[in-house]
């Protein structure tokens, strides 16, 4: 075997170091094809990472363990330029309390129709930014347009957690005494509002 390989390479013309050299050039084009092959996976799951997040969504998730409960203490921050709330601030009328982020995907999708929601003065909306800065979600609501009557920052994910939140965004129905009414995982469409939140809204604004 190794005579024969020796006859081809004598008669290929071939020097001992040009052998040398035609030997690592095949090495490194396979390494560069194994390479090829790894990348896109690669960024795939880089891809993956930085949506993590909003890819957790299940917009048939099942209904918050805190369902006809009083919303939970919210502990958030100020964002630049913005008043920040509590749970406090939620009683005495029908509320709605949105979760969002400004590296999330699926929020810019919804995003359009919070602001016209807003626009049309039918139902308070409070925002949670959730792990980001106060910073960068100003920046966001600066360019996107900024539904919320009051938004606070939850960068490390304290009150998220106590609202039993799995992905954003994420939109809570809160009644006039401050109690989680519904919950929607997943961005908001035109039609879950008029079928499923315009519908419930009504029907506790007209509760005592």
């Amino acid at each position: 075997m190794v005579n024969e390989r020796h006859r081809v390479l004598s008669a290929s013309g071939l020097s001992p170091l040009g052998r040398i050299a035609l030997g690592e050039e095949s090495r490194h084009i396979g390494v560069m094809k194994r390479l090829i092959l790894i990348l896109p996976l690669i960024a795939f799951a880089g891809l993956a990472f930085y949506l993590l997040p909003g890819l957790k969504l299940d917009p048939s998730a099942p209904p918050s363990a805190l369902e006809g409960k009083e919303i939970p203490e919210l502990v958030l921050t100020k964002m630049p330029g913005r008043a920040s709330f509590t749970e406090k601030d939620l009683t005495g009328q029908v509320t709605l309390v949105n979760v969002f982020g400004s590296w999330c995907a699926p929020c810019k999708v919804e995003h359009p129709l919070l602001v016209t929601i807003s626009q049309e003065g039918k139902v308070p909306i409070y925002g949670i930014n959730w792990l980001d800065t106060p910073e960068r979600g100003a920046a966001w609501l600066d360019t996107e347009g900024d539904p919320y009557t009051k938004v606070g920052n939850d960068q490390g994910g304290r009150t998220v957690i106590a609202l039993g939140v799995t992905g954003a965004p994420e939109t809570f129905v809160i009644d006039k005494q401050g109690r989680i009414r519904h919950r929607h995982a997943g961005p908001i469409t035109t039609h879950t509002w008029e079928q499923t939140f315009e519908p419930l809204i009504a029907s506790l604004q007209l509760e005592e």
